[in-house]
């Protein structure tokens, strides 16, 4: 038993030198495992990401600015109201947004610039992330632009309806007698194209990030239907942008920063007809021109 010992000893040894490197393996493997899981897994809400982490993973760090810029703060006031004057003015508010429809009846009558100008800018009060206001409103009134706008939005709509819904919900739009023709995109006098800035550029020459813009965009849209709908006789059709990578933005806004995220029609009314008038928006001239909210 004593010649036994040192052989036990070395035995035991060698175990738990076995059972060790065992642990440092099995560690490093979850370690492994969990950073794959880590790098692998998505957002929450892929929908949150709006590219904004893919630009700057896939282009050079120097490429983009870091902004060191001071902004204003401005001081915060509002008006206080009784509850019985809140829940007038909420009911108010409901009934007068109750009323939006989505209607086809098209005019030519115009519908005037400061209304046009006025709608632009609320809907340039949306909050934003970071307060990058990643969007460009562009108001189109030139025949043959807005005609172009509806060769690429019919021919897009076409291969939507005959190749990308599906059976079912080319189905369920039937009850709404709606198809890929938009002839009201060449009788209305205005198209409003909302874009939105994917980033922008600093002073210097770099890119800008620009987060959450489509989210932001999104949000300033929905302000904009408000504001055309809280305008007496004014009401929206807004038409979606599958066919947005066929659309340039203005100026700087091209394909590489800028996309098409949205497109809304104006109507007015008169008497009993509903009469449509569509837009867009650069310059009212038709050409492109920088934002103006």
């Amino acid at each position: 038993m004593f010649f036994l010992t040192p052989i036990l000893v070395a035995i035991l040894c060698i175990l738990v030198v076995w059972i060790f490197k065992n642990a440092n393996r099995s560690m490093d493997k979850k370690k492994g495992e969990a950073t794959a899981r880590a790098e692998a897994r998505p957002w929450a809400d892929e929908d949150l990401k709006d590219s904004t982490d893919l630009h700057q993973a896939e282009e050079d760090v120097d490429e983009w600015h870091e902004s060191e810029e001071n902004v204003e703060h401005i001081p915060f006031s509002h008006t206080r109201y009784s509850e019985k004057e809140m829940a007038k003015r909420s009911q108010e508010f409901y009934e007068l947004l109750n009323n939006r429809r989505s209607v086809r009846f098209i005019s030519n009558e115009q519908v005037p610039v400061e209304v046009i100008d006025n709608v632009i800018r609320t809907a340039g009060t949306a909050p934003s992330g970071a307060h990058t206001e990643p969007w460009t409103f562009v108001v189109v009134k030139d025949p043959d632009m807005k005609h172009k706008i509806r060769k690429i939005i019919e021919e897009e709509e076409e291969i939507n309806y005959m190749k990308r819904m599906g059976h079912r919900w080319v189905s369920d739009l039937k009850k709404l007698r709606t198809n890929w023709i938009k002839e009201y995109l060449d009788t209305a006098p205005v198209l409003i194209l909302i874009f939105k800035q994917v980033h922008g550029f600093a002073a210097n020459g770099k890119k800008k990030v620009h987060y959450y813009n489509e989210i932001s965009v999104s949000i300033a849209c929905g302000i904009l239907l408000a504001a055309l709908q809280v305008n007496n006789g004014i009401i929206i059709q807004s038409q979606t942008a599958g066919h947005c990578h066929l659309v340039e933005g203005p100026g700087r806004s091209s394909k590489a920063c800028s996309k098409l995220s949205s497109q809304s029609c104006l109507e007015r009314r008169s008497g009993d007809r509903h009469y449509h008038s569509s837009q867009l928006w650069p310059s009212t001239e038709g050409a492109p021109g920088p934002p103006r909210t």
